[in-house]
């Protein structure tokens, strides 16, 4: 490893598996010091125990992101833990249930927007505070294809990561001048557990219909190919990189 990360302390969201997981162990083998926040403990305890016998330095804590005072508390973290936070990965999502709008429930709405796009608006809120005063700071999205297009998920997830891409965007565009830079990666069919969050009750038509979209997707990607995009754009490397909403989809958005 070079070093890419040197002294440089992260918070990554959803890092007990995943993407998320992968990330951790990146940044930390590339010199960061990494606050693994997911809301399965047993999860992230195994992700930081990896870390530290990689001579990696992490610390884990279970994050209801959904919840902004478990925001607080993972950026009270950081800077109790570290002494300073340098880097901000909102990475934390769920599946809806395919659901077109037609049939979707306040509860699958509110439930998906609370995890995928309020947790993004609470840590971003908390990053910018945090980082205004030194006037510098990274901040990382992860979106998705359906973040991009209409038919890769229901409705649900389709808008919560719709404006997961509005909130980089606008976010990054306010504070260009103030050191602060935020981008978005938009990861397409990755090999995660995400499925996981889905249930059982899988909405037939939504699911079908998006079976269409499906059908142009190359492969699955893996977390470690997402994970290498992200250590880019938080890396002093992309200090030119703004409000750039990245694809990672092995073409598939091209089509």
């Amino acid at each position: 490893m070079t070093d890419r990360l040197k002294d440089k302390v992260a918070i990554i969201t959803g890092a007990g598996s995943g993407m998320g997981a992968a990330m951790a162990k990146l940044f930390t083998a590339e010199g960061a010091s990494v606050v693994a926040a997911d809301l399965n403990k047993d999860r992230v305890d195994e992700v930081v125990a990896d870390i530290a016998k990689d001579g990696g330095k992490a610390v884990a804590i279970k994050t209801d992101v959904s919840e902004e005072d478990d925001i607080q508390a993972m950026f009270k973290l950081a800077n109790d833990e570290f002494g300073k936070l340098d880097i901000v990965v909102n990475n934390a999502g769920i599946m809806d249930n395919m659901a077109p709008v037609g049939n979707l429930t306040d509860e699958m709405w509110k439930k998906v927007f609370a995890v995928n796009t309020d947790s993004v608006m609470y840590s971003t809120r908390a990053a910018i505070k945090e980082f205004l005063p030194k006037k510098q700071g990274v901040i990382l999205n992860i979106a998705s294809v359906g973040g991009t297009n209409g038919g890769r998920a229901g409705v649900a997830y389709t808008a919560s990561k719709h404006a997961v891409v509005g909130l980089t965007k606008n976010t990054a565009y306010m504070y260009q001048n103030d050191g602060i830079r935020v981008n978005a990666i938009a990861p397409g069919g990755i090999k995660t557990n995400i499925a996981e969050s889905m249930g059982k009750n899988v909405d037939k038509f939504g699911f079908e219909r998006q079976s269409q979209g499906m059908g142009a997707s190359p492969e699955p990607g893996t977390a470690e190919e997402i994970a290498n995009t992200a250590l880019f754009l938080v890396s002093d490397e992309a200090r030119y990189v703004n409000g750039a909403v990245l694809p990672v989809d092995g073409g598939w958005t091209a089509y």
